[in-house]
């Protein structure tokens, strides 16, 4: 493809859906821990007759297997809601077709959940609302054996090979898809406010690291939401612009369409086996003749040479906290699993702030509570997810400041009269208080709670 046709494909892929006339409707996707509450890694094969046996309960049909024939997705035919597992057996993932009533969708949550924590109690497992398993270093850590995950799994493995390149840096916990929890929400994006929404919203993320951080990882204790730096120094990071915030607001479609074509591939797949290669911008791909990669032939890795297809715009995966996907949708990436009881506060804070972009666009930019000090929302972002506030900040400004951006959530939910702003309650509480989730389980393990009370405690719906 010449400059001017990936520009039409990425326009087609990207931006036509955002054109087309569509009911409103809300993406849910929570992954959830599996912790094994007698100390030792959960055994894949209990959860695979767990998901057998919540399968035929509810009625879900088969919609992906493993290299070993065992069902690892399925779905509800009539409301399309799914459960899979993301990266590896011990972390679950439910997520649900498009609705527009977050109770309809809390419902059907607690439904599920309460039949899978009945089917996993008799061998001593439970789900719980962490965005790091617990049992982290006790596991097996070891990706679902189908082609994306052993692929993935080994990609990120990868990272030896580019350390000693300038400006890399990169932790040394490449397992981390197989332990980490996201709570997600995609929403419909509308072309006139594309550009406005992912700019408004990215100017939002240091304040959503101080409500939704619950990923603390002890090999990083700094952080109360590691998730993010997992993502940031691992080959996912590889390419800046495939992860995170954008560094410069976006000033129109085509600069979002340029940013797009800077943002890297790094597999596809040729004759049913995924194959990964070195990151390579999407606008130097392809005028490529020829990409080296590798493959699994089953047994071992093998060496390929492939010339670049049209189709392979279709594996270009990124994780941005704003990402704009074919479905006409922004996917809203940043949040952590929230303690089950709280399980819709990142659903509905989105959810509400997006009817509110005006109002929310003239809050943040005019803000002087973080904005002002010298320092970008990409950096505030980062500072605000450490353990500690910086001291340059005003806590009781922040917090007033929190309490104001929840008002707006809570009077967009309220406008749609389904009394939906009753499931930020919790984010009041700790907007008051500047605290959450990860934070409140550093102070309870340190006045001596055991950790099996607090995973008992996030598991609680």
């Amino acid at each position: 493809m010449n400059s001017e046709q990936l520009s039409a494909a990425l326009y087609e892929k990207y931006i036509s859906p955002t054109k087309k006339r569509r009911a409103p409707s809300i993406g849910i996707e929570i992954e959830m821990p599996v912790v094994n509450l007698n100390g030792e890694a959960v055994s894949e094969e209990t959860i695979i007759r767990t998901a057998d046996a919540f399968r035929a309960h509810f009625g879900f049909e088969p919609s992906g297997t493993d290299a070993n024939g065992d069902v690892n997705s399925m779905t509800e035919p009539e409301t399309g809601d799914n459960l899979s597992f993301d990266c590896s057996y011990s972390n679950l993932e439910l997520s649900f077709g498009k609705d527009d009533s977050l109770h309809a969708l809390h419902q059907r949550f607690v439904s599920y959940y309460r039949c899978l924590q009945d089917l996993l109690a008799p061998h001593g497992y439970t789900l719980t609302g962490m965005g790091i398993n617990p049992n982290y270093n006790i596991n097996h850590n070891q990706p679902i054996p189908n082609e994306r995950y052993r692929m993935l799994y080994h990609y990120l493995h990868s990272y030896s090979e580019y350390g000693a390149e300038p400006g890399r840096r990169f932790h040394e916990r490449p397992d981390f898809g197989t332990f980490t929890s996201a709570s997600q929400v995609q929403l419909d994006a509308e072309y006139d406010t594309l550009i406005d929404t992912i700019n408004v919203f990215g100017l939002l993320e240091p304040y959503k690291a101080l409500l939704f951080a619950n990923s603390y990882l002890p090999d990083y204790p700094d952080y109360l939401c590691s998730r993010n730096m997992l993502w940031e120094h691992s080959m996912q990071g590889y390419n800046p612009h495939n992860i995170g915030m954008f560094a410069q607001p976006l000033r129109s479609v085509d600069e979002l369409l340029e940013y797009i074509k800077s943002q890297s591939v790094y597999c596809t797949m040729r004759d049913g086996k995924y194959v990964n290669f070195k990151p390579v911008a999407v606008r130097d791909y392809f005028t490529r003749s020829e990409i080296s990669g590798e493959y699994f032939d089953g047994k071992t890795y093998r060496s390929i040479r492939f010339a670049p297809e049209r189709g392979d715009l279709q594996y270009l995966r990124t994780f941005k906290f704003e990402d704009l996907t074919y479905r006409g949708t922004i996917e809203y990436r940043s949040s952590c699993c929230q303690p089950i009881r709280d399980v819709m506060t990142v659903a509905a804070f989105h959810t509400g702030l997006s009817t509110q972009l005006p109002a929310l666009r003239e809050l943040l930019e005019h803000d002087t509570v973080i904005y002002g000090h010298g320092y970008s929302a990409d950096e505030l972002q980062h500072m605000l997810s450490l353990r500690e506030l910086p001291g340059f900040l005003d806590r009781s400004a922040v917090s007033a400041q929190l309490c104001r951006i929840l008002d707006l959530a809570a009077a967009g939910l309220d406008a749609q009269g389904r009394h939906e702003s009753e499931f930020l309650a919790p984010l009041y509480d700790r907007a008051r208080n500047l605290t959450n989730p990860a934070k409140d389980m550093l102070q309870r393990l340190e006045s001596g709670v055991p950790m099996k009370q607090i995973i008992a405690d996030y598991a609680e719906v």
